[in-house]
């Protein structure tokens, strides 16, 4: 029986499906999880990967999008997230946490962390946002020299290396697409351009990129919130809703905090709420129960 602990399937078979994925001409959708939890729920329903967003592990630690979080606290949350889903998870690694060759240690971290993939972005350290105004990018010589940086320490060949570029929105889309002809140059296995506003936006990339596309499909941002079915169409291969679980979460938690305030019980909410059983089947609770009994079950000896 295979223990309860962690999910069974190995790391390199998720790389291999994330990689299997990116060419099989289906969109593959990466929901947000903001704890191995959602992971949990997100492989339930059938998704095919878990993304975690580098905004969401700032804004649960209570932090702004600037640049603040370290590669322990990034690496940390992947691994738990990773721990718990047999689904390939895609991790955001900022600016890599530094030169090139902290870049190339964050692959290593990475891996190691169970992660199958993750994207460098090429803006200015510290970063912003990538749908807020008034961010800088480095130069495309820089970011080919922090990705390949990234290429050349990674292990496992089906370990996906993302670039990332916010150019658009600041040099225009033909920049853009001149950044990503290079970074794929530099060994980019899947290409994510941020913010681009319009259908002809990302049909325009589509046709000048040969690599595979990554679409951000983030609420209150600067791009239209298409389908992935609209997407898949396009001819891009991954969509990632980066922060949408948890701004349901806090969406719910502040409104029943409010009822709470007011009203003096939380009577009124247990609709709202995740019954006992629910969160017990998605922990697993019966599997645990039945690996305790078999692990324990055993007479002791006289002698012993």
């Amino acid at each position: 029986m295979t223990g309860p602990l962690a999910a069974p399937t190995p790391a390199a078979d998720k790389r291999a499906a994330f990689r299997a994925g990116l060419a099989s001409g289906c969109i593959q959708r990466f929901p947000g999880a903001f704890n191995p939890l959602v992971a949990t729920l997100i492989q339930e329903i059938g998704f095919d990967g878990v993304y975690v967003s580098g905004a969401v592990l700032s804004a649960e630690l209570g932090l702004p999008d600037i640049g603040l979080t370290t590669l322990t606290e990034v690496s940390g949350r992947g691994q738990q997230i990773a721990r718990v889903t047999d689904l390939p998870v895609l991790i955001d690694a900022d600016t890599g946490f530094g030169e090139p060759m902290n870049a190339a240690r964050t692959v290593t971290v990475l891996e190691d962390a169970g992660i199958a993939g993750c994207h460098f972005e090429d803006q200015v350290n510290p970063k912003r946002c990538g749908h807020l105004d008034g961010k800088a990018v480095v130069s495309t010589a820089e970011m080919v020299r922090r990705l390949r940086a990234a290429v050349s320490a990674r292990r496992d060949p089906d370990f996906v290396i993302c670039a990332r570029t916010d150019a658009a929105g600041i040099e225009g889309i033909d920049a853009a697409i001149e950044r990503a002809q290079a970074y794929a140059e530099a060994g980019a296995d899947l290409i994510f351009t941020e913010a681009l506003r319009t259908p002809t936006e990302f049909e325009k990339f589509r046709d000048e990129v040969d690599t595979p596309l990554l679409a951000n499909m983030t609420e209150f941002g600067k791009s239209e919130l298409f389908p992935a079915a609209t997407l898949e169409s396009i001819g891009y291969n991954v969509v990632i809703y980066p922060v949408s679980t948890l701004r349901l979460a806090m969406y719910a938690a502040e409104a029943g905090l409010r009822e709470i305030y007011a009203a003096g019980t939380q009577s009124g909410l247990l609709d709202r709420m995740q019954p006992r059983s629910r969160l017990y089947e998605l922990l697993r609770y019966e599997r645990y129960s039945e690996f305790d009994t078999n692990i324990f079950d055993f007479t002791l000896g006289r002698d012993q």
